[in-house]
């Protein structure tokens, strides 16, 4: 009998094959969009590439979370690859004798393979990432070369961090796994992958400013306050989902809007918020009380309602600004998406779904605020104001 413990936790044999993989499929994108767009200038085609790998990142990040709620984030006990493969075929033998062991899991062999197609994806994402820094590097340096180039200089910075962080994040994802699914890894990983959502779209924003040779909106000091502070609470409550999530406090609370009965419930946040502790465990190795588990879900609940309370007012104050109004209607949209799948998880019982679409709805509503972020300004010392046409966040840039 395999026990899944004594598997070596870091087995890099695989690791060729899964670098060919992934580099596998980001050459399939990689040659549609130049193909695509082919005699377009280089921002042109470093957008459409930039939009293409963030809609990719932001699948990946749904079935990241699709891979938590199935538990099938131990599918396979090493990383980077399956008992020492590239994939389940190879390890046939091991994956049927865990699994005859432990039935429901954590290793079967529908687990592997939804844990290696999220490994898959991620490389190929990350391909991707390469792909646009060296990209943007060669295009920077032929405008250098190129007298009488764009107005705008294309700036490699943003995906050079964004190649730094993608590296973090797989380091991330290698935690997950070898440390049994620790909360503070779990959560610091979705905290990765929101993070590179942003740092995507930052990219895509500025891709199109350059090639569309366009400034972002004029607003007021005010208007931007309320931005960042719409980011900040929102990235706060990120984070609050996923402790909530990683520490199956879901159920903690099943009636809304009153919790076990209560409007303040019996909880322990000393507990529920200690950083770092195992699953189910406090910082002492003890099972952790139900109370803590309340007080995870109770607090990600109060939190809810101010992030709601300022989507909305977001979303009324962006729709009076021309060039903001898409991002507004998002706004709107996703805010009434996240009350519903929250609603749903608590009162139906974290149906798949729902918590899904949760993830989904949180990882939007971080793009669609950096987006809205980047395409406003204060006012500068005589710089021209932006057209008041509203961008188009795709592929296809507006013409000056």
């Amino acid at each position: 009998m395999i026990d899944v413990q004594t598997q070596a936790l870091y087995d890099f044999e695989p690791v060729a094959l899964l670098l060919l993989g992934g580099a596998l499929l980001a050459l399939g994108p990689v040659l549609w969009v130049w193909r695509r767009n082919a005699g377009a200038g280089a921002a042109r085609r470093l957008h459409a590439l930039t939009v293409l790998t963030l809609f990719l990142t932001f699948d990946l990040t749904l079935f990241g979370a699709f891979t938590r709620l199935t538990d099938s984030g131990l599918g396979c006990p090493d990383w980077p690859g399956c008992y020492g493969n590239a994939s389940p075929l190879g390890a046939r033998h091991e994956i049927a004798m865990a699994q005859s062991a432990q039935p429901t899991g954590p290793v079967t062999h529908a687990k592997a393979w939804i844990e290696m197609v999220h490994r898959y994806l991620a490389t190929g994402v990350g391909a991707l990432i390469v792909t646009l820094a060296l990209a943007t590097w060669w295009a920077r340096r032929q405008q250098r070369l190129r007298p009488g180039g764009e107005p705008q200089v294309l700036s490699p910075l943003w995906p050079a961090a964004t190649l730094v962080w993608v590296c973090l994040q797989g380091a991330f994802g290698a935690f997950t796994v070898t440390w049994k699914l620790f909360p503070a890894i779990v959560t610091l990983h979705l905290m990765g992958a929101i993070v590179l959502l942003m740092l995507l779209c930052i990219q895509a924003v500025r891709y199109q400013q350059v090639a569309a040779a366009r400034r972002p909106a004029v607003v007021s000091s005010s208007m931007r306050g309320w931005l960042w502070l719409g980011m900040g609470l929102l990235v706060v409550q990120i984070a609050f989902g996923g402790w909530v999530s990683t520490n199956y406090a879901v159920l903690a609370c099943t009636e809304f809007p009153k919790c076990q009965g209560s409007w303040w419930p019996a909880m322990n946040f000393a507990q529920g918020f200690q950083p770092w502790r195992h699953l189910g465990m406090d910082s002492a190795g003890a099972p952790i009380e139900f109370a803590s588990l309340t007080a995870i879900h109770y607090t990600h609940r109060l939190m809810a309602y101010a992030v709601f309370a300022v989507l909305i007012v977001l979303f009324l104050k962006l729709r009076h600004v021309p060039a903001l109004r898409t991002q507004a209607r998002w706004l709107g949209g996703l805010a009434l998406l996240q009350l519903a799948t929250g609603l749903g998880n608590v009162l139906l019982g974290w149906p798949l779904a729902a918590a899904v679409l949760h993830t989904g709805g949180a990882a939007a509503l971080a793009t669609v605020m950096t987006w809205a972020l980047c395409e406003s300004r204060v006012q500068l010392g005589g710089l021209p104001q932006a057209p008041t046409r509203r961008p188009a966040f795709g592929p296809q840039e507006a013409r000056p």
